[in-house]
């Protein structure tokens, strides 16, 4: 018997950090057994009529919620991810906010493409980056990882640095405290929450133990969220333990509030998000609210 949730609210396609087109992403979940999806692109809609169109030709066994995945800052926290669901993905405000955040974002990778050049010593493959930017695609930081992993003047030195992939390289350069990250300076939490509010959508706080290490400061923080409107948090996901999991669905219990989970897929060879489905509910309820409603 197949327990695993059938609904996996978070995906990512060739528009963000993804190596898959959103038609792909549909068509590996379905047939991965999902039943609810949600493409949630960084910083993007434009995969999402692609994705609902996929969704359509499945005749009923997936459907889609329109979805996106805010990066934003808060405090001392340099990348919290705010996921936004049935948002309004033609509206023209929503469009231009969007567009807002990604100018950022992209200043941002221009400034880690640099630091790992001169402040760290590695040499970047710029061809992929230039084809991505050539076809009005984003640049993250899994790409710039990529990028210097498959630069074979880094080859010595990452042997000796022991980076089995480029998510390992990702994690030793471009993760918050590591030498060639940079941050962001928009938007923040309580602005993306408000933008997926006035896009028509619910605001949900992505992974939270992906981006806060202590309890207390994950409580801390659905609080301070709260406050800012958000609507809930992504209890169940592909990295959280146990523990974790049941501490954020009580925090959400205790609170109204909504509690969503993701296998976080970005293709079939990611070395940790590779899979449909890969997460557990630890015997526990969702509470999808109005996104079950999509």
């Amino acid at each position: 018997m197949d327990d695993r949730p059938t609904f996996d609210l978070q995906s990512h396609s060739i528009y963000s950090d993804g190596t898959l087109a959103p038609a792909e992403v549909v068509a590996r979940a379905a047939a991965a057994g999902v039943e609810l999806l949600a493409l949630s692109d960084h910083d993007t809609v434009d995969g999402v009529a692609e994705a609902l169109d996929a969704a359509a030709a499945t005749e009923g066994a997936l459907r889609v919620v329109t979805a996106v995945e805010l990066s934003s800052i808060d405090g001392d926290h340099e990348d919290l991810h705010v996921l936004g669901y049935g948002v309004d993905h033609t509206d023209a405000t929503f469009l231009a906010t969007l567009e807002r955040f990604r100018a950022d974002r992209g200043a941002r990778a221009d400034r880690m493409a640099e630091a790992l050049e001169s402040a760290c010593g590695l040499a970047l493959d710029r061809a992929p980056l230039e084809a991505r930017r050539a076809a009005g695609l984003p640049i993250g930081r899994p790409h710039l990882a990529q990028s210097a992993f498959d630069h074979p003047d880094n080859a010595q030195r990452i042997a000796d640095e022991g980076l089995a992939d480029f998510g390992k390289l990702l994690e030793a350069y471009l993760i918050p405290g590591a030498p060639a990250f940079r941050r962001r300076t928009t938007p923040t939490v309580a602005e993306a929450i408000a933008a997926i509010h006035a896009a028509g959508g619910v605001a949900i706080w992505a992974h939270p133990f992906w981006d806060v290490d202590q309890p207390g400061e994950v409580v801390g923080a659905i609080d301070r969220f709260v406050a800012d409107g958000l609507d809930g948090v992504e209890a169940f996901y592909v990295t959280h333990t146990r523990e974790e999991t049941l501490l954020v669905a009580q925090a959400c219990a205790d609170r109204g509030l909504l509690t969503t989970g993701s296998a976080d897929f970005h293709g079939p060879d990611h070395p940790r998000f590779d899979r449909f489905r890969a997460f557990a509910l630890h015997g526990l309820r969702p509470r999808l609210g109005p996104i079950a409603q999509a």
